[in-house]
């Protein structure tokens, strides 16, 4: 059980850097007026996937996730 404890912190932790830094790397949706003549969906915004915003987001996405249940297991062995 030391060992679940223990492999459960150490993932916390690590999802919880992850979460950060690619929180802290994905740029601003700072559009301005562009957006309202809708100049604001361009090429690049349709292929967001592929981009590395689009990768930033999905990392984010999944490390959110894995601290959201490390941070359940954590609280279960308890």
């Amino acid at each position: 059980m030391q060992a679940i404890k223990v492999l459960a912190t150490v993932l916390l932790v690590i999802s919880a850097l992850i979460v950060v830094i690619s929180v802290l790397m994905q740029p601003g949706e700072t559009s301005g007026l562009g957006a309202i003549a809708g100049g604001a969906e361009t090429f690049f915004g349709k292929n967001k996937a592929k981009s590395y915003e689009g990768k930033l987001a999905l990392a984010t996405k999944v490390a959110a996730g894995v601290f959201l249940i490390m941070s359940l297991v954590i609280a279960a062995i308890h």
